[in-house]
């Protein structure tokens, strides 16, 4: 007994040996996955799967103390709303059979959708260990995978409904590749007044107001916008939920916890924070048909 939740064989089945691209199977035991030629990948005492390609190491994710703010964060369901927003996009046209969370961190949001669709399975992907140990965990019905965005995923060919990217890195070509013919992509990016309050009293990074087109030109020429929409609400956060917001994305990397604390000291209780994002779709560009 290894006390770790079995494995969804269906949401296994939408992987691929990162060695030879055959798909994946839960191994006997349920200790790891194997493909038809052999290659095992073992599964981690917290319950999650490393498949990188060999030799392959990826960027450095998010750190342990991260993570613990985003599970603190997102479980208080201050981002309620962008869940929502997602989950709307990602039901257009009915309920997704197979669902690929590309950076998907603890797996919250996915856990959201497969919640609403009891049918559904999914993967979440992340490039951090501690993220991933905690995906897996997540929701029984999906699998939990280190693995780099920027690389090969480990994912077959045409196997998922939607990919959901939010606020992570998205890989145009790999993304067209494991998207079924009627898939479909959903992207949720900040927008220009995403946290306005308190962007300059903490020295937070602002948003580049070239995002869009830079999101669009990453995403060309394998696939292309179909709908977009934007979600903007505010909430009334007590400083400390703003300090874990602060903890748990890239501004923790430019910045400490004793200087935010120091800066939040000023600002009133609760703080007002505006939450405005862009969800928009994506579906893979029609492929030219050769002259005869």
């Amino acid at each position: 007994m290894t006390g770790r939740a079995p494995l969804d064989a269906r949401a296994v089945a939408l992987l691929a040996c990162p060695v030879c691209g055959e798909r994946l199977a839960v191994a006997d035991g349920g200790t790891g996955l194997r493909c038809a030629r052999g290659h095992l990948f073992d599964r981690a005492r917290q319950g999650h799967v490393t498949l990188l390609p060999p030799n392959h190491r990826p960027p450095s994710g998010d750190t342990a103390e991260m993570v613990a703010d985003r599970v603190r964060f997102l479980d208080a369901g201050h981002y309620g709303g962008v869940t929502a927003a997602l989950a709307d996009a990602v039901g257009a046209g009915g309920p997704p059979a197979a669902l690929l969370d590309l950076g998907g961190g603890t797996g919250h949001h996915l856990a959201a959708l497969l919640d609403r669709w009891p049918a559904s399975v999914g993967v979440v992907t992340d490039s951090s260990p501690y993220a991933a140990r905690r995906a897996a965990r997540a929701h029984p019905r999906a699998v939990a995978v280190v693995a780099d965005s920027w690389a090969r995923l480990p994912v077959a060919d045409e196997a998922v409904d939607r990919v959901l990217v939010v606020f992570a890195p998205r890989n145009g070509p790999e993304i067209a590749r494991v998207l079924r013919p009627e898939g479909r992509l959903v992207v949720v990016t900040p927008a220009a007044d995403h946290l306005a309050e308190i962007v300059g009293p903490l020295g937070l990074l602002r948003v580049d107001p070239d995002k869009a087109a830079r999101l669009a030109s990453s995403l060309e020429p394998d696939l292309e916008r179909v709908e977009g929409r934007g979600h903007r609400e505010q909430l009334a956060l007590p400083r400390a939920a703003v300090a874990t917001l602060v903890g748990m994305g890239p501004h923790a990397r430019h910045t400490t916890p004793a200087a935010i604390g120091e800066e939040l000291a000023r600002l009133p209780e609760p703080v007002t924070v505006t939450v405005s994002v862009e969800v928009a779709t994506y579906r893979r560009r029609p492929r030219p048909v050769n002259a005869t």
